[in-house]
């Protein structure tokens, strides 16, 4: 067995081992809240040795701290799938999946096909499906049972009592209620600009009327709890969650379309830790262990045979809010070509600034 003498060269170097070591030990995760909830970190531990440090974030925010770094700081994200393929080729913060490396039969056959084709990229598969779910309206359907669509927010009998954010998926959102389809316009930037603009416009003069762009999900809850707020575009997760509490709160698909996301899981271009992340994918895509991920993040999974374990109170919450009509009326994020975001950038800006 060599030995090595205990001279500064020799502790330099075994400080290196076990900082390595140490390294090897954890799994960096850039996620969003409620996504890896403390339970399934210990369980994960127990079982691979591994721990998780999570960094809560959100999709601007992934792309940002992975832009800066070229990729490297973390070595699991969970972006959504219209988040990855235009980053890939504009910043290279992403590689690709190694499709090896994951238990595919645990995810829904039909989810994973469409979101590789999403994530897909000159052959190459950059996302694998996580959760999926749908931003639309929570209405007090008791106070403002005549909310129906994303522009109903705009109703002057509602001043003062309404609420949206001012980010993309709103302007999305107004661009649909307004007949428009931005998502068919991707292909043709100077369409896009002008739906957006539209969209844009018809928000700057909606400002009056809306209490304000929330920012803070927990106030806004609160504030459709005590009827401060009678509409508002948000996730359904969060209108379920108000649901359980009151059934006169309620999440309405508007009728022209819910906007449909899924949340995936994509491998950082420099992440340290690779193996980690891969059997962290494989651990939480379980059924029963994606099930606890679904009832803390409110959302479905994107895992086979995970609706098993889940509560009979979000199944029948989910049937309520999407008859097979609504259902069928999703509009589902296709992947955001370079350059668009930079329009909606000056859009937001735009409302943000008019009076």
């Amino acid at each position: 067995m060599l030995r090595l003498k205990h001279t500064p060269l020799a502790a330099a170097l075994l400080l290196s081992s076990l900082s390595l070591s140490a390294h090897a030990e954890t799994l960096r995760l850039l996620t969003w809240a409620d996504y890896a909830p403390r339970a399934v970190i210990e369980q994960f531990k127990k079982e691979t040795g591994i721990d998780v440090e999570v960094t809560l974030s959100n999709n601007e925010e992934m792309i940002s701290k992975l832009r800066a770094t070229g990729g490297a700081g973390f070595d699991l994200a969970n972006p959504s799938q219209d988040r990855i393929t235009g980053p890939v080729q504009q910043f290279r913060i992403y590689q690709p999946i190694d499709l090896s490396k994951v238990k595919t039969a645990q995810f829904t056959p039909s989810m994973l096909k469409a979101t590789q084709a999403v994530t897909g990229l000159n052959g190459k598969v950059y996302g694998l499906p996580l959760f999926w779910g749908t931003d639309g309206l929570v209405v007090n359907s008791k106070l403002a049972p005549a909310i129906k669509d994303y522009g109903d927010l705009c109703d002057a009998r509602y001043t003062g009592k309404t609420a949206v954010r001012l980010v993309r998926p709103s302007l999305i959102a107004q661009a649909f209620a307004m007949g428009k389809d931005p998502f068919k316009a991707y292909a043709n930037p100077k369409e896009y600009e002008a739906i957006m603009t539209a969209a844009g416009d018809k928000l700057a003069a909606c400002k009056p009327v809306l209490k304000y762009f929330w920012e803070n999900k927990d106030q806004l809850l609160s504030d459709v709890r005590s009827g401060a707020v009678v509409g508002a575009q948000m996730w359904d997760a969060g209108a379920w969650k108000l649901n359980a509490e009151s059934p006169d709160i309620r999440f309405v698909a508007p009728a022209s379309g819910a906007l449909g996301w899924v949340d995936t899981f994509a491998i950082p271009a420099k992440a340290k830790n690779v193996d980690a992340a891969y059997k962290w994918i494989n651990f939480v895509t379980q059924p029963q262990i994606a099930a606890q991920l679904a009832q803390s993040a409110g959302s479905f999974t994107a895992v086979k045979d995970a609706e098993k374990y889940m509560p009979e109170k979000m199944k029948a919450q989910l049937a309520e809010s999407f008859p097979p009509a609504a259902m069928d009326n999703i509009k589902w994020y296709p992947a955001i070509p370079a350059g668009l975001e930079a329009i909606d950038g000056r859009v937001l800006d735009r409302i943000k600034a008019a009076r």
